[in-house]
């Protein structure tokens, strides 16, 4: 009976370590104000693009580290989209690491 208490309350641990670094990484508050720009799709509760025509995903409420690696892989243009790769194309990994945060966070966007 410990024994198994011991393990829950060491895996239990290890897990809040390993996620620790990936909300500290960022700063919500910086964030919150870098992502301005991407607010006008991205803050539209059920926007669609002109063209092609499909609804812009809500960002808000998703896990930090799947922003930064979206937002890589647009400025690397791994990922196609004109709009987000020009967005993406002047963020610093900081700028990144700041916005997903920001989103992480912003549960009602």
């Amino acid at each position: 009976m410990k024994r198994s208490k011991l393990i829950g309350a060491a895996v239990t641990g290890i897990a809040l370590v390993l996620a620790a670094p990936a909300h500290a990484a960022g700063d919500a508050a910086k964030g919150k104000v870098k992502a301005i720009t991407c607010m006008g799709c991205h803050g539209i509760p059920g926007y669609h693009n002109a063209y092609p025509n499909y609804p812009v995903p809500r960002v808000g409420g998703q896990h930090p580290e799947y922003i930064v690696i979206a937002l890589k892989a647009y400025k690397s243009g791994q990922r196609g989209h004109k709009t987000m790769q020009a967005q993406a194309a002047s963020l610093s990994e900081q700028d990144m690491q700041d916005i997903a945060a920001y989103f992480a966070a912003a549960t009602d966007r």
